[in-house]
């Protein structure tokens, strides 16, 4: 499928080699992990396919077949980074401008206000100014994340193969 004009995760994708650590948290051949841009909560990822598919049933067979580890990997990533008790895993690919397929990996911790729990999580994505994390601290998150995903998978390979 080609990738339209518009699409920010393929944008991304074609320029992996200059993206800041924040864009570029871990990748293979099949995926890239992100912190979310627009997020009041630090470690919000966002794990990508590297080619451009609109839907989970459009994915390979090869991209299939990793998908359930990253999300594994990536959970247990953030809970000795963050110190989250748990992470939400979700899938929609709705929002006009990111029909990209792609995962949101989100840190529970354990004083998440009650009115934020579950789905109501989504409350703090989507803010703006001074309530988003700021990049400085989005690329520590994706530096110290990198370094705990790396020994099951190298991230430093930029390339797919």
């Amino acid at each position: 499928m080609d990738a339209p004009s518009s699409c920010l995760a393929c944008e991304n994708n074609n320029r992996i080699d200059s993206l800041p650590a924040r864009e570029f948290v871990a990748a293979d051949q099949h995926w890239r992990v992100a912190h979310a841009f627009d997020t009041a909560l630090p470690g919000w990822l966002i794990l990508v396919p590297r080619r451009h598919v609109t839907a989970i049933a459009d994915l390979s067979d090869s991209e299939a077949a990793n998908l359930g580890g990253w999300q594994v990997r990536i959970s247990r990533a953030l809970k000795a980074v963050t110190g989250c008790v748990k992470t939400y895993v979700v899938q929609f690919a709705e929002a006009e401008g990111f029909a990209h397929v792609h995962f949101h990996i989100v840190p529970r911790m354990d004083d998440l206000a009650p009115d934020r729990l579950g789905p109501n999580i989504f409350g703090l994505l989507g803010v703006t100014g001074d309530a988003r994390v700021d990049s400085k601290r989005m690329d520590g998150l994706a530096r110290a994340l990198r370094t705990r995903l790396a020994p099951d998978r190298p991230a430093t390979s930029r390339s797919p193969s």
